[in-house]
């Protein structure tokens, strides 16, 4: 407890940039506080003052989205050492956060923050995203952060969005090539690019992208295929 009362000052400037209250930024010190402790993180940034920057602000900064601010149902698809869905679960305490994280190992990591930050509307879903059937047209926004190739991310992402609802990708560098292909895969799927946004999480952050992609028609009844055939045989490549 004492560490997260030191980690807790450098976290004040999220109070008034994405409106959090005291219990939030006590509860985001603990998660940072956890990451820094546990020996089995699995991330390479652990250490507090880069983990603020590197995984808590780029997390948070989802909120400048107001689509994101509005949902109910979220889902974090590779939520991995649990970033975004985390931070965005205590930053939306009336939303209902899956993260969904394929490995044993991480999805045990996710439960020990969850439970150390006492984070009550996150939920671990430790599956492969092509099968959990339980998450199918359930959400208002699916996320995706450092996951896979944009074409294998929106396959991932459209079966479990709603009608309207959107998905939400980090990206670095804006990529053309990358960025025509998914525009055809978003509509064999269902989907169609809604903006894509520059942010700045952090100061002297460069080439970060929101690229929002909302669900305007039925996902086709054949997807999600098998698990392994995005990457494998990806779609309109």
């Amino acid at each position: 407890m004492g560490e997260s009362i030191e980690i807790r000052p450098s976290l004040e400037s999220f109070g008034e940039r994405f409106d959090l209250d005291s219990d939030q930024l006590d509860k985001l010190a603990r998660v940072i506080s956890a990451l820094a402790r546990d020996e089995f993180a699995p991330t390479a940034v652990s250490e507090p003052d880069r983990a603020i920057d590197i995984h808590l602000a780029d997390s948070l900064v989802a909120l400048e989205l107001e689509l994101v601010r509005g949902a109910s149902q979220i889902a974090d698809m590779g939520a991995g050492a649990g970033f975004p869905g985390i931070p965005l679960a205590v930053a939306l305490p009336h939303s209902s956060v899956k993260l969904v994280e394929s490995q044993g190992r991480k999805c045990a990591f996710i439960e020990r923050v969850e439970a150390a930050a006492q984070i009550e509307n996150a939920e671990t879903v430790c599956a492969r995203v092509e099968e959990w059937p339980e998450g199918l047209g359930a959400h208002d926004v699916v996320l995706a952060r450092a996951l896979a190739a944009q074409p294998v991310v929106l396959e991932y992402a459209a079966p479990l969005l709603r009608l309207g609802g959107a998905l939400v990708d980090w990206r670095g560098r804006r990529d053309p090539h990358e960025e025509r292909v998914a525009g055809r895969v978003a509509e064999i799927l269902g989907l169609r690019l809604d903006s894509i946004r520059r942010v700045e999480p952090y100061e002297g952050v460069r080439d970060h992208h929101l690229h929002v992609y909302v669900k305007v028609t039925e996902t086709p009844d054949r997807f999600p295929r098998r698990v392994g055939m995005a990457s494998k045989k990806p779609l309109a490549t």
